[in-house]
């Protein structure tokens, strides 16, 4: 899904995915190096998580972001 989210992202252009790790491009939220990373990258921001939905923060729900 990382794959095919960050080529959309550079409208299919895979430089960006062949030069950037995964870890950059979609940090783990779960972690503080990955929060931290993901709040310094560009947006729109790609994020993995392997938290379950309930636990995700309130707002997280009122915002435009897609799951």
């Amino acid at each position: 899904m990382l794959e095919i989210l960050s080529l959309i992202r550079q409208g299919g252009d895979p430089s960006w995915c062949r030069s950037v790790p995964n870890w950059e491009r979609g940090p783990w939220l779960e972690t503080l190096l990955g929060y931290r990373r993901a709040r310094a990258n560009a947006r729109p921001r790609i994020i993995s998580s392997h938290l379950p939905l309930p636990l995700f923060p309130k707002r997280f729900f009122g915002s435009k972001a897609k799951v």
